[in-house]
């Protein structure tokens, strides 16, 4: 039983953790908090699941499963699109919105307070469009496999982990190992010196909404795929996403996706052992404990 826990702790924290890193890459670039992150969530998964219908509408063979997965090549494929069609989101809304504070150089609470407006125009948006209805991205029986020591899992499932333990990677190596991330990370630490050694600040910014849209969309398809897809997901794990990327520390990607399976792992045990009323409750918890005793986080630097 506590390897399952651990296992289901696990496959929760991947979901929590991407979404993380997309909140802390905006964080720590844009200096604020950007509260409508959950709707890109909800939007990305809606967007994948309209596509894939679409692929599988034009070619029923790519709907047919890929043993031993419950799905088809129509939602990879769906998948891409969609996220390509999040980042579109996702540099619309700062265009129209986000960007004009900026160059007015607004306080940080009007950035947050926008934020706030945005999230719930695109979730009324999104209930209008594809009504409050729960979705499925397939309606295919999966049966968990043994895994050893009483823990099961299902094929999606453990696909989940691998990719985001993937992109996680792909990230961290964005960052580290490209002239990208090197102006990321000098927008990160200085906006206005950057700009003076010559690096397009906008560019950067728009790469960040691209990246934190294809992450979310990416977590909103895995949350779709493993639970359901609902209007209301992505405000559902908007308190993890943040307990997740304050615990880990503002900025660093690997910390953001060690605090999601933290997280998810937290989520379990209290699932088990408290009641799934009380989920939510433990993020809160620990983003108000890591406020008071750390608020830098496990990886985040003190003089932030």
């Amino acid at each position: 039983m506590t390897l399952q826990i651990l296992v289901d702790g696990l496959i929760a924290g991947a979901m929590i953790g991407l979404g993380a890193v997309g909140i802390t890459l905006t964080y720590s670039i844009l200096r604020f908090a950007n509260f409508a992150h959950g709707e890109l969530i909800s939007w990305g998964a809606y967007l994948a699941l309209a596509v894939s219908s679409g692929i599988g509408f034009l070619s029923a063979s790519l709907t047919v499963p890929l043993a031993p997965f419950s799905f088809g090549w129509s939602l990879p494929l769906g998948t891409l699109v969609a996220i390509a069609l999040t980042a579109l989101l996702a540099l619309i809304v700062d265009a129209v919105l986000f960007g004009p504070l900026r160059r007015r150089r607004g306080a940080v609470i009007i950035l947050v307070m926008a934020s706030f407006g945005a999230a719930l125009t695109l979730r009324s948006l999104l209930e209008f469009i594809f009504t409050s209805g729960p979705r499925y991205f397939t309606q295919e029986l999966q049966i968990a496999i043994r895994l050893g020591g009483g823990a099961r899992a299902t094929p999606d499932q453990m696909l989940v982990i691998a990719v985001a333990a993937l992109v996680v990677v792909g990230v961290h190596l964005l960052l580290t190992r490209s002239s990208i991330g090197r102006s990321m990370r000098a927008v990160s630490e200085n906006q206005q010196l950057a700009g003076v050694a010559g690096i397009d600040v906008r560019a950067v910014v728009r790469i960040v909404w691209i990246l934190g849209a294809a992450l979310a969309c990416i977590a909103g398809v895995m949350a779709g795929l493993l639970v359901q897809i609902r209007p209301q997901m992505g405000l559902d794990l908007l308190l993890p996403l943040f307990a997740a990327a304050i615990l880990g520390g503002i900025g660093s990607v690997p910390g953001a996706m060690l605090a999601g399976l933290i997280v998810g792992i937290g989520e379990a045990l209290t699932v088990r052992y408290v009641g799934a009323e009380w989920r939510a409750a433990l993020s809160f918890v620990v983003l108000v404990a890591i406020l008071l005793v750390r608020p830098q986080g496990l990886f985040g630097k003190a003089d932030r």
